[in-house]
């Protein structure tokens, strides 16, 4: 490939002691996490809303936070957040559920929510938490002196600037930063799914029966493909989403779908009020951890553990989320959290949807604060102390044995 050599000066702005990248609902949590430890924090987005794809990009399905049956294994931030995507709107929690308490019951502990009144939720409580918040901004190059960070350049309405930091986060969900910065990364592989929204007649109906305005909006498709690849076209390849023709691609072939599905409808019966706002990739790219988590890892205990989490899909099925898969060692202020946490195969899948994200990125928020306060390197932090102080903040480290169900 040709190469261009650019040289240009670029203005350095304010220190941070934590940059954030990206404000999905793993950077949310970091940010606020590390917020409210005291640090100053950046958090920089690329859109104009925060949340990822659990707001723009229209999956606002907060998946279960217990096991099945009946026992909360997951809480801390996660439900922190489940509990406020609900509270200025209309949510699905089970009945079983509604204090939140654990019972025995086969009901998950899960919701639907309006996700643009959560991605309003979500400005508010980092502001008021002290984040600095940077819309339209693109977090690009980390600054690297070796495998050490100084900073981030971003690309805004302002231009390039640089901003240095002590510690930095990289929650793009892609693992951007991390790829750019020479950590090991794995490449994944994305079916031909894409989902918007829209209102139709017969939908206003059912609102005005129910006296709930929500069942006026229902789901209109591009591509179809489940989250296991059945319906995914023969024709149609899997997507990388790590490049710039990739995502394109996507894009292209799932909204001619969509608009294929839109001519045969009544026109006048109709109206498409939104499409995703981001492409709704789930496993893009992930870092090479210094732990890679596996499907066959479910009932495992691991010391290093920073939280316990439940199977989406699955009940019964437990799994601890080793703190290695957020690090690699070496790069001594870089750290992830979310989608591109390191997993591999269907614990990609279990590790990346919204609760484990917001947990992970809790996790991930704690420890930076941690680091800088005992100028540690991010990867060789006490991990005792980081378990307790999560276990502080309402955290489940370690699963209960006695919950161990296999026969399912």
């Amino acid at each position: 490939m040709e190469q261009y050599t650019l040289q240009m000066q670029i203005p350095v702005r304010g220190q941070y002691d934590v940059i954030v990248a990206g404000g999905g609902v793993a950077g949310a949590a970091a940010a606020l996490s590390a917020a409210r430890c005291g640090k100053k924090v950046l958090l920089t987005e690329k859109s104009t809303m925060l949340g990822g794809l659990a707001t723009m990009g229209l999956i606002n399905y907060f998946e279960p936070l217990c096991n099945g049956r009946g026992k909360k294994i997951i809480s801390g931030m996660a439900e922190e957040f489940l509990l406020e995507s609900v509270k200025y709107g209309w949510n699905t929690i089970p009945p079983q559920w509604k204090d939140g308490q654990s019972k025995e019951t086969t009901a998950r502990y899960i919701t639907h929510y309006s996700p643009y009144i959560f991605a309003l939720q979500l400005t508010e409580m980092l502001h008021n938490a002290g984040v600095t918040l940077l819309f339209d901004c693109n977090a690009m190059i980390p600054v690297m002196e070796g495998k050490h960070c100084a900073g981030v350049i971003t690309d805004s309405k302002s231009g390039l600037e640089l901003y240095p930091a002590k510690m930095v986060v990289d929650t793009t969900g892609d693992a951007d930063l991390l790829r750019r910065s020479g950590m090991p990364t794995v490449t994944g592989q994305n079916y031909f799914t894409y989902i918007g929204r829209q209102v139709t007649l017969e939908g206003c109906r059912k609102a005005l029966e129910t006296g709930e305005a929500r069942q006026a909006v229902s789901s209109i498709c591009g591509g179809g493909a489940s989250l296991y690849g059945n319906g995914q076209p023969e024709d149609v390849p899997l997507f990388t989403g790590t490049t710039a023709e990739s995502v394109s691609e996507y894009l292209i072939r799932n909204q001619k779908v969509m608009l294929d599905k839109l001519k045969k409808q009544d026109r006048l019966a109709r109206e498409v009020t939104t499409l995703p706002a981001m492409p709704q990739f789930r496993t893009t790219c992930r870092i090479d951890g210094d732990y890679t988590l596996r499907e066959e890892d479910k009932y495992t205990h691991f010391p290093d553990s920073v939280a316990a989490i439940c199977d989406f899909d699955r009940r019964n099925f437990l799994y601890e989320v080793p703190y290695r898969t957020l690090t690699r060692a070496g790069y001594d202020n870089l750290i992830t959290a979310g989608r591109s946490a390191a997993a591999v195969g269907y614990a990609w899948d279990i590790l990346r949807v919204i609760p484990p994200a917001i947990i992970t990125g809790q996790a991930a928020g704690e420890a930076v604060c941690q680091a800088i306060d005992t100028g540690k390197a991010i990867w060789d932090i006490d991990i005792s102390h980081l378990q307790n102080t999560l276990e502080t903040r309402g955290v489940m480290i370690h699963f209960d044995n006695n919950d161990i169900v296999k026969e399912d």
